[in-house]
């Protein structure tokens, strides 16, 4: 299954392409990341690692593609036999930015991680800096 959501919010592109660049700062907006654990400081192809979820729950990744100038990125993250690729976009909007988001994987995990999503992208185009 196929899904994908699109976030508007008055960050800058710049700033929001910062927030997804550098793995660290995920979890200040995405509530669903209670830690990160990657093999470099910046998003880049065959950056790996790990991120935590609430309870405990550990989800390996691959950064798959990265178009800085795009402000475009993809990933596959892993647990256990369930595997989700996500690819995310950055542009300029008339609020101030736009963030989007194509999640492929099986429909109950897809269709159960899209209210997330939505909840940490709005967060990303809102928070302050």
């Amino acid at each position: 299954m196929r899904g994908s959501i699109r976030v508007a919010g008055p960050a800058s592109p710049d700033q929001v392409w910062e927030r997804y660049a550098v793995p660290e700062r995920w979890p200040g907006w995405a509530p669903q990341i209670s830690r990160v654990q990657a093999s470099a400081p910046r998003i880049a192809p065959g950056v790996t690692g790990r991120v935590w979820a609430p309870l405990g729950l550990r989800v390996d990744f691959v950064v798959t593609e990265v178009d800085e100038r795009l402000r475009t990125w993809a990933w596959s993250v892993r647990l256990g036999p369930l595997r989700l690729r996500l690819q995310h976009g950055v542009q300029a909007d008339p609020a101030g930015s736009a963030t989007w988001l194509r999640v492929h994987g099986p429909a109950p995990v897809v269709a159960a991680y899209l209210p997330v999503a939505r909840l940490a992208l709005h967060r990303l185009v809102h928070a302050p800096s």
